[in-house]
């Protein structure tokens, strides 16, 4: 099921978003009525919406619709919360807005899923601090790598520095065992940021693909894998044995929940 506003969705209330594609996300693994991160994506939700509507958006209003969505559902599952306003007018988009609220479900995959191979892809993406629905680069540049036998994209800058990947943040281990976050226009992703926080040392700087085989070991983040490993960028291969890896996923599993309500 899907809401809006905390009530069920028409098919005339989600159109526009088919139709303008225009509005901004999060994602949120639910384990047992908690998640990992929450008040960090209710500051992105603020946030983003702020930057892509210029209105203000009441995070109680979001948990109110959370829960709406979700009451008594046990176990372990995704839920997407999408801002968008479906009386958007594509002539004149700077009219004030009336941001809905969007609350959709699915099944959540295993964290840490198998390790993965990418292929370097250069692309920036649109306004890269916004978790926006605009997805279409995205997953143009993943589907490019995987017709070329790789599992996905890491994007890099046109000046040559990695960034991130199509829909997840990418690290790095370097010779000295230190994470190292590359320094790029790069979404602030909640599992990076929970990461960075929880786990030492770290470090935050410019990577380009000249360096990586120096690395020690490359990952994936975000709130739907967790830290997942990357096997190879390119011909540069990584092992998926790494020590560090293990500590990240450790750190990871011990950030505490935050209950939905």
């Amino acid at each position: 099921m899907a809401t809006v506003n905390g009530v069920p969705a028409a098919i005339e209330d989600v159109q526009a978003l088919a139709l303008t594609n225009y509005g901004h996300f999060t994602t949120m693994r639910v384990e047992n009525g908690a998640v990992r991160g929450l008040s960090l994506h209710l500051d992105r939700l603020v946030r983003d919406c702020d930057t892509v509507f210029g209105a203000e958006l009441d995070p109680d209003r979001v948990l109110h619709c959370v829960r709406r969505e979700v009451a008594g559902r046990a176990g372990v599952f995704t839920v997407r919360v999408t801002v968008f306003d479906p009386a958007l007018d594509m002539l004149r988009p700077a009219l004030k807005a009336d941001p809905h609220i969007l609350v959709t479900t699915r099944a959540a995959g295993a964290l840490s899923p198998p390790p993965f191979k990418v292929s370097c892809v250069p692309f920036h993406r649109d306004t890269a601090a916004v978790k926006h629905v605009a997805l279409f680069g995205q997953l143009r540049v993943r589907r490019q790598a995987q017709l070329a036998g790789f599992d996905d994209a890491l994007l890099i800058e046109p000046d040559g520095r990695i960034s991130e990947g199509t829909t997840w943040n990418v690290g790095f281990v370097d010779e000295a065992g230190t994470v190292v976050w590359p320094e790029a226009d790069v979404l602030p992703g909640v599992t990076m940021r929970l990461l960075q926080a929880a786990h030492g040392p770290s470090a935050t700087r410019p990577v380009r693909f000249g360096e990586l085989p120096s690395m020690q070991a490359a990952f994936a983040t975000n709130t739907s894998i967790g830290v997942r490993t990357l096997s190879a960028v390119d011909e540069v291969t990584f092992p998926v044995d790494e020590p560090v890896l293990a500590a990240l996923r450790e750190a990871y599993a011990a950030v505490p929940p935050e209950r939905l309500g």
